[in-house]
């Protein structure tokens, strides 16, 4: 399986980095290898100093598609679950400026965390407003709202099965909304979707 994620596709959040609005959906992949292993908490990487979590809600693919117009995207999913694509900003702003590849500020062991549960996507009504939160040691940290996504699921879904097969188990990350921040040894990340805890981890 692969991990498929959407850099900059809620306005506050590229108001927040100061990035440039992108006119297309930004893609970049992580390996499976990102995966935080579950009940594991998450141990910041000696080769950054500025780690930060970005909430997503996440995509799970089930079945074999490529080339998939918008109208029959719905089709290819049947869950939905949140996650946190963690982000070693201070690698990643330096692979910027060189004009590289992120992938090391993103990819590393550990970057990605999944939620255990996956939610029927009958059960969440209408996903272009579905509601979604971190908390950071119980403080509201990031709010968001699939609403405010520059690209919707569907869309997201035509437009990299345009460059990518879509595989069974594929995981699709889909953009992070504003309040991203530095996380510290003990800090407590938990995750909510739609008034569900989805997942709560330890930083170490």
């Amino acid at each position: 399986m692969k991990i498929i994620c959407i850099g900059r596709n809620y306005t506050e959040h590229i108001a927040e980095l100061q990035n440039e609005r992108p006119t297309e959906p930004v893609v970049f992949l992580k390996p499976d290898t990102s995966i935080l292993l579950h009940k594991q908490p998450f141990f910041i990487p000696t080769f950054s100093n500025d780690v930060h979590h970005e909430v997503e809600v996440v995509v799970r693919i089930n079945r074999i598609g490529k080339h998939i117009d918008k109208k029959f995207a719905h089709k290819y999913y049947n869950e939905i679950g949140l996650g946190i694509d963690f982000t070693a900003r201070d690698v990643q702003q330096r692979c910027k400026e060189k004009g590289l590849p992120w992938e090391k500020a993103k990819s590393f062991d550990g970057a990605s965390v999944v939620s255990r549960e996956f939610v029927d996507k009958e059960e969440l009504g209408d996903l272009n407003k579905l509601s979604f939160e971190l908390y950071k040691n119980d403080n509201l940290q990031q709010s968001g709202d699939t609403s405010h996504m520059l690209w919707k699921i569907d869309e997201i879904i035509e437009h990299v099965s345009q460059y990518f097969t879509l595989k069974i188990g594929d995981l699709i990350f889909t953009g992070t909304p504003a309040g991203v921040s530095k996380v510290a040894e003990n800090d407590v990340l938990k995750g909510v979707l739609a008034g569900r805890e989805m997942f709560q981890i330890k930083v170490k």
